[in-house]
């Protein structure tokens, strides 16, 4: 299979605090304790093992990947609006408007994963995470209700693709009101039980270095008796999926990899690869799907 790095485009980057709703992208200057935050990074980590498409009708008529390299990027700029006060636990409304450079509303997107929009939330102490799915509401707006488990920080990676445009990631910030401790729990087993799902993580080299690519096995028993799941199904298309962040501060979309399972694995073996950009911890959540269920096992690697 070939590995495909896709180019990201920066996009901007929107504060919500606790109090009314609000929208900020990054040519304004905003008001109060808000701010805003704008990296441009067009070559960072992002691995996208996704089918090709053809622009402007979401279809993949070859049903296979190609490489899209040197497809130019968007440069879309999104904005975030929420519709009511933003509280713990409490599912909020929010909107999603992707636009150009100009100012005036992107009509066309092209699915990837049998998406429009992949979402992820994210808290910045990497403890709570969230893979949802925007409804596409037209003329560049998407909708989608998400809820905020705990105070601080929180990152939205905002994954989509322009018609005919390369994949592209928009990093957006909401805040949560109520004491945080933003310090991240840290745990290097390679071993963990989600639910009914024993996972392992085996890497296929002992120590992962940056810039070099690598292959990250989840190996994946029931943990009743210990066998393969004779259960596990698709999940948006593909065996698996993987999302990776850098331990960092802020969060911004180089410390962000989404990278896809690849085809033809032993039975409850999904094998992703991918490269880590720079040195430090990251943070993996690997989704899987049990008869309709998704499971996602998360885990922590040093990367040196």
């Amino acid at each position: 299979m070939k590995r495909i790095l896709t180019a990201l485009a920066i996009t901007s980057t929107l504060v919500i605090t606790g109090g009314c709703a609000s929208e900020v992208n990054s040519s304004q200057t905003p008001s109060g304790s808000a701010t805003t935050v704008a990296d441009a990074n067009p070559h960072s980590g992002h691995n996208n093992m996704g089918d090709s498409k053809t622009p402007g009708t979401g279809e993949n008529p070859h049903g296979g990947h190609s490489e899209n390299s040197f497809i130019e990027p968007a440069n879309a700029v999104a904005t975030l609006t929420a519709r009511a006060k933003v509280t713990v636990s409490a599912p909020i409304a929010l909107a999603i408007d992707i636009k150009d450079k100009e100012g005036k509303p992107i009509a066309n997107f092209d699915k990837f994963q049998e998406k429009l929009m992949h979402l992820i939330v994210v808290s910045d102490d990497l403890q709570s995470f969230n893979h949802i799915h925007p409804t596409y509401k037209g003329n560049g707006r998407f909708e989608v209700k998400a809820d905020f488990p705990q105070p601080g920080g929180y990152t939205l990676f905002s994954d989509y693709k322009v018609a005919g445009k390369a994949e592209q990631v928009s990093t957006l910030k909401v805040q949560v009101p109520g004491t945080s401790s933003n310090t991240s729990k840290i745990d290097l087993a390679t071993t963990k039980t989600f639910g009914n799902t024993k996972a392992n993580l085996k890497l296929s080299q002992p120590t992962i270095k940056a810039g070099q690519e690598v292959h990250l096995i989840f190996n994946l028993l029931d943990a009743a008796n210990n066998q393969p799941p004779k259960d596990l199904q698709n999940y948006l298309g593909e065996r698996g999926h993987l999302v990776i962040l850098k331990q960092s501060s802020p969060l911004t979309e180089a410390d962000y990899i989404h990278a896809h399972a690849m085809k033809d694995t032993p039975p409850g073996e999904i094998h992703f690869i991918t490269s880590f950009p720079q040195p430090g911890k990251y943070k993996m959540w690997g989704q899987f799907n049990r008869n309709g269920k998704i499971i996602t096992a998360d885990f922590w690697v040093d990367v040196q």
